[in-house]
């Protein structure tokens, strides 16, 4: 009787251990992005697990006005899949340090992000952008 206790205490060691590794937050460091009058540096990021903050992918980083003389502002921009951009206003002439979380309600976890950064010029002009990159995970592989 024992042994087969044992025997099903190990099988389930055997899967929980399966179960738990795809689990692990996967991440990296966000390469800078540079366009005329914005910068993000010293950037990272992270795909939470399902069920840590919403399996939301989170970011961090510092997001400079490289010109403050010419009075217009600087953001960063995430997108989930399935859904508008989200933006987040730095301050004009300066730079600031960002910590963010995005991520769909409706899903137990973010698979599919894209990021950028811009210059806000005003209504009348166009907005000038770093190119968008594309971040993404595949849970099912881990």
């Amino acid at each position: 009787m024992k042994r087969a206790v044992l025997g099903l205490a190990a099988v389930g060691l055997m899967f929980g251990g399966a179960v738990a590794a795809p689990a692990t937050p996967v991440g990296g460091e966000l390469p800078a992005f540079e366009s005329t009058g914005v910068e993000f540096s010293s950037g990272k990021y992270k795909f939470n697990r399902p069920g840590v903050n919403h399996g939301a992918f989170e970011w961090w980083g510092q997001l400079t006005d490289t010109s403050p003389g010419d009075r217009h502002n600087v953001y960063a921009e995430v997108k989930v899949q399935g859904h508008d951009w989200v933006r987040y206003y730095g301050k004009q002439g300066r730079s600031v340090r960002l910590h963010k979380s995005n991520w769909d309600g409706a899903q137990r976890y973010t698979a599919k992000v894209r990021f950028r950064v811009c210059r806000d010029r005003g209504a009348l002009r166009p907005n000038n952008c770093a190119p968008v990159r594309l971040y993404t995970h595949d849970w099912d592989r881990g």
